[in-house]
């Protein structure tokens, strides 16, 4: 992956995870072609291991297809709450829970 395209390696996105797309702020521009325009998602690919769904693609550059960043999320259902994370250069790294039930046990503020 090519950390000259980015402005920060790897950053914090607290728990906001990407299944698609790209997140466009952190793009300086291609260290190959020196432009900066669209990146596009190339060779995507979504597997099913044990429950978890892993999707995994590859950002490149429009206008000369260099590889900026390898992107992957992962989601899975662990006891009552739905797990998120992703990791990409480009995109950062993040993760989240959320719970499955209508009230968030995590939430529930005690009562003595």
């Amino acid at each position: 992956m090519c950390n000259n395209c980015v402005q920060k390696e790897y950053p914090d996105r607290g728990n906001t995870c990407l299944e698609n797309g790209s997140y466009l702020i952190n793009y300086v521009g291609c260290a190959k072609c020196h432009q900066r325009d669209f990146v596009l998602i190339s060779n995507k690919a979504t597997e099913d291991e044990d429950g978890e769904e892993i999707v995994t693609y590859d950002h490149v550059c429009k206008n000369c297809d260099h590889t900026i960043a390898r992107h992957e999320y992962t989601f899975s259902v662990v006891d009552d709450y739905q797990e998120y994370t992703m990791l990409c250069l480009l995109c950062g790294k993040a993760e989240d829970s959320i719970s499955v039930l209508p009230d968030d046990p995590r939430q529930t503020a005690p009562l003595f």
